[in-house]
């Protein structure tokens, strides 16, 4: 087995500066932040890890956990998911791999204990095990202009759609939404390290500030701790990038989703939004509305990373009518103003004509 070690001496090898377990920066904060959106950049995904689903079952029981369609996840395709309590309320959000007759769960690493332990609890007589193999399997990521012809230097075939994925090896790699061409490559040691090798003269190196960074400005939402059960998940805009099936079976949660999608109108949803903040938001600060007397407010931050150009940006569920009509501020109904900004595709909040037919 790989020792995670030996892949955190590898990155403090490449310059890479550890805090929390995961890379802050490889040198300059600034000059990676300056970089995220007009150069290529390769970025460290240690905040990251992998929980491995194996066995007959594993299909079967991951399609009865999860907001999506697992029978659609492949080694060409993977997919976005939720996994909700019985309430519908999210308590991780995945992307899922098969790989080499595993499935992989990849979210943060913060989230895999609980996640995994509560996963466990539904086993049952199911053929399936479950494990954390954040310390065998990595990942990093690679972004920008030339993102798409820089891979031709690690494998001959390139994924070119969203989701879609390729095999090269003990190498997966992963198109994801982004604004610039934007890829995940995962596999064993070896692999990884190497494509990192044939890739790294060509780029920026880049701690995992700015894969967050391009997460919020794709609208990809990510779960953390302090946002557990707090949003269903087309408050956290699922419906909108592929992450829910709503003519799959029972998983927990389906009916509160379904009612939403099909019943129901949404009245909150996620925005992406600039404030310039003197005090660092974090997932998790309160949103209000100018004058709002309540203590819960309108919204809730999702994530939150420091802007190049002064601020920050973030995603942040709000109630509708609040955040399209008037000032909203951070922490209380006087604190700093957030700017809304454009998503890069279109929320859905009308529910739709019909149920799907059973």
């Amino acid at each position: 087995m790989t020792d995670n070690n030996q892949w955190r001496d590898f990155l403090t090898s490449q310059g890479a500066q550890f805090k929390n377990n995961s890379v802050e920066h490889f040198g300059s904060l600034d000059a990676e932040r300056k970089a995220i959106v007009t150069r290529d950049i390769v970025c460290d995904l240690t905040h990251l890890g992998f929980i491995a689903v194996n066995g007959n079952d594993a299909q079967s029981f991951l399609q009865n956990q999860l907001s999506n369609d697992i029978n659609q996840v492949s080694e060409q395709r993977s997919q976005l998911n939720a996994y909700c309590t019985a309430k519908g309320r999210a308590l991780a959000l995945f992307r899922v791999y098969q790989f080499h007759d595993t499935y992989y769960l990849q979210l943060p690493v913060e989230r895999i204990e609980a996640t995994l332990k509560r996963l466990q609890m539904f086993v049952l007589m199911s053929k399936v095990t479950l494990q954390d193999t954040s310390d065998q399997f990595f990942a990093f990521g690679l972004s920008g202009p030339n993102a798409s012809r820089l891979l031709t230097n690690v494998t001959s075939t390139i994924p070119e759609r969203e989701d879609a994925c390729i095999s090269a090896d003990n190498l997966l790699v992963t198109r994801i939404r982004g604004q610039l061409p934007r890829y995940i490559l995962a596999g064993d040691f070896n692999a990884v390290s190497t494509a990192w090798n044939k890739l790294k003269d060509h780029c920026v190196l880049c701690g995992n500030h700015a894969w967050s960074h391009l997460d919020i400005h794709a609208g990809v939402p990510q779960i953390y701790a302090e946002n557990v059960e707090e949003f269903v998940p087309q408050m956290l805009n699922l419906h909108s990038i592929d992450g829910i099936s709503f003519q799959k079976g029972c998983y927990p949660g389906q009916e509160v989703v379904a009612r939403m999608h099909f019943l129901g109108k949404l009245k909150r949803r996620m925005y992406l939004a600039h404030t310039d903040s003197e005090q660092a938001p974090r997932a998790g600060d309160l949103v209000f509305a100018e004058r709002d007397q309540s203590e819960q407010g309108i919204g809730r931050v999702v994530q939150v990373e420091a802007s190049a150009n002064g601020g920050f940006d973030l995603l942040a569920v709000l109630q509708v009518a609040n955040a399209n009509s008037g000032q909203i501020h951070l922490f209380n109904p006087e604190g700093p103003a957030l700017t809304l900004n454009e998503l890069p595709y279109t929320v859905t909040l009308e529910r739709e004509d019909k149920p799907p037919k059973h």
